[in-house]
């Protein structure tokens, strides 16, 4: 059996401007990044504006296992099918982080014959988007404590700055909490800086990121980085980027990174690619750029939302579609017999570790223990108003009776259809039935409803989120959660949506509580401003915004053959 890279590294790839041509782009709204990537200037919008929009389609999931559960690899399918029935399809998905391509989750390309190619440019470098991201946030980091050295004319409390520095890697086990401005051995005026603990966020956590996903152009963005709050002065008044004067500089450092990236999967479907924040401590979505120039090009939109439903999916609805204007058409939740059963409580899945016998047998008790998961989330898309479609992604060890037993509960639930994918292995031709089902979906008169409105307090937006979606029986808020909705409120931005910053391995805010819990209560202890972003985020149990590495990295795998192949990255 072939790995996903030698697959791809097997694929014949179209020039991309052939890509562009099949979308309605036109070549002097490319720019080239060699023969198969390009970006794409946002000038198209003002060609496109009058275009009527086509359907969004948000593909989610269950609660995944820490292994994943084929949720890029059935965007990617689904997408590859919809085109194999004629349909004008584009896939609009994230950049992935050097972190999880070198940590525990290996690359983001999607698998077996549902990939995007180039598959090692798309999990590397790419076209240099997170590298600019790291710039743009690490001068802001510069400025902050410039301006503390050269004698803090912003009267900035030193104790108070929030702004951290970021690298595109897990290096949490040293660099999560540091001490900085300590200097060396030069003379004492040039000696060093301000002494103070801080520390540092992977790239794609910076806010940085979360501004090119939610931003709707240059002007916008140049705004957006303006309003970035950075600390606190002597008087408890935020500080901004602005005050800093470091906003245009942020600009111009992201003036390439705001475009959009075109490149294809491997049966040459278009593939967008922009912006890559986490759906754990962000809103885990690619941009709404991207998603507004295909809306307008193509029928139908297939895009992702990070990890499971009651995570990606609900910022997708309540953050990005809020702030961006959208609508989503219809949404598709992946399902699998593996995850239905671990969130049975029988079964741990661990990375690195084989899967315990019992998950690859037949185990229709195990799975109704689980099948909790699955009806919830069924559930959250439906409160939103969309059409749902489950997606049940096939392993070789799934039986009939198995996916027959899903499928009848997921429909019990709600969802329109339940079809089986085999994308991994058939490519768009293991998801038409999959693709059918979501098309007929859309032709559904949508009602979208978000789950709180922007006047509602900032305590009850989180209640809402909790209680609705996550099916918590109340929040709890730490004292000082309390003492920020306070201060947030005072400075004007408690109309601002919540993005919830919690673990992906359950419905709640405890990674071990699995299935459908019920009767917990969310514990909020800090809530922190993205002002620039256009949202507050709270923070639920234990959150790391800087990941560290595993005892045996995904990195050791990957090298350069004796012909400069890359191999081992997956």
């Amino acid at each position: 059996m072939l790995t996903d890279i030698e697959i791809a590294q097997q694929a014949t790839m179209r020039p991309i401007q052939e890509i562009a041509a099949t979308l309605g782009v036109r070549e002097d709204e490319l720019e080239l990044y060699g023969r198969h990537k390009a970006k794409i200037d946002l000038g198209i919008l003002d060609r496109l504006r009058d275009r009527p929009l086509g359907k969004l389609i948000v593909v989610t999931a269950i609660t995944p296992t820490p292994l994943g559960e084929g949720k890029t690899v059935t965007t990617i399918g689904l997408g590859e099918a919809m085109t194999q029935l004629g349909l004008r399809t584009c896939i609009n998905i994230r950049q992935p982080s050097l972190g999880p391509v070198f940590g525990i989750k290996g690359g983001a390309a999607g698998g077996g014959y549902a990939q995007v190619i180039p598959m090692e440019d798309f999990n590397l470098h790419f076209t240099g988007d997170i590298h600019a991201i790291s710039a743009a946030n690490n001068l802001l980091a510069a400025f902050v404590d410039a301006s503390l050295k050269h004698g803090n004319p912003r009267r900035i409390n030193p104790q108070t700055i929030t702004w951290k520095r970021v690298v595109d890697i897990s290096d949490g086990w040293a660099l999560r909490n540091i001490v900085i401005g300590l200097g060396g051995d030069l003379p004492a005026q040039r000696r060093g800086g301000v002494p103070r603990e801080t520390g540092f966020d992977i790239s794609v956590a910076s806010e940085v990121m979360a501004i090119l996903a939610l931003t709707s152009g240059l002007q916008d963005m140049r705004a957006r980085f303006a309003r970035i709050i950075v600390a606190r002065d002597e008087d408890g008044n935020p500080v901004t980027a602005e005050d800093l004067r470091c906003a245009g500089a942020m600009t111009v450092l992201m003036k390439d990174a705001i475009k959009p990236n075109l490149i294809q999967a491997l049966a040459h479907t278009p593939v967008m690619v922009h912006a890559g924040p986490f759906a754990n401590i962000a809103h885990g979505n690619s941009s709404i750029l991207a998603d507004q120039i295909a809306l307008r090009l193509v029928d139908y939109v297939v895009t992702e939302a990070g990890f499971g439903a009651d995570m990606g999916a609900e910022k997708f609805c309540n953050v990005k579609c809020r702030i961006g204007g959208l609508t989503p058409s219809c949404a598709v939740v992946v399902a699998t017999v593996r995850a239905l059963k671990m969130h049975s409580g029988r079964f741990t899945v661990a990375p690195g570790k084989p899967l315990d016998p019992g998950l690859q047998r037949e185990d229709l008790e195990a799975l109704a223990l689980g099948i909790g998961n699955l009806e919830k989330q069924i559930e959250n898309m439906r409160s939103f108003g969309i059409p749902v479609v489950v997606a049940i992604n096939n392993f070789p060890t799934d039986t009939a009776a198995e996916i027959a037993f899903i499928r009848e509960k997921a429909i019990a639930a709600g969802a329109e259809d339940a079809c089986l994918s085999r994308v991994w292995a058939d490519g768009g031709a293991g998801g038409l039935e999959l693709a059918e089902a979501v098309r007929k979906a859309c032709e559904q008169a949508s009602d979208f409803t978000l789950t709180y409105a922007d006047e509602d307090p900032i305590t009850v937006k989180i209640e809402k989120i909790a209680q609705t979606t996550y099916g918590a029986a109340g929040v709890s808020f730490a004292p000082l959660a309390a003492e920020r909705i306070a201060l947030y409120d005072q400075w004007g931005l408690g109309r601002l949506p919540v993005c919830m910053a919690k673990t992906h391995l359950s419905l709640s805010h405890d990674p071990a509580l699995k299935g459908r819990p019920t009767g917990f209560t969310v514990p909020v202890r800090d809530i922190r401003p993205s002002a620039g972003a256009g949202f507050l985020y709270a923070l639920c149990g234990e959150m790391a915004t800087m990941p560290s590495l595993p005892s045996v990295p995904a990195g050791t795998k990957v090298d350069i053959d004796e012909d400069g192949n890359v191999v081992g990255l997956f």
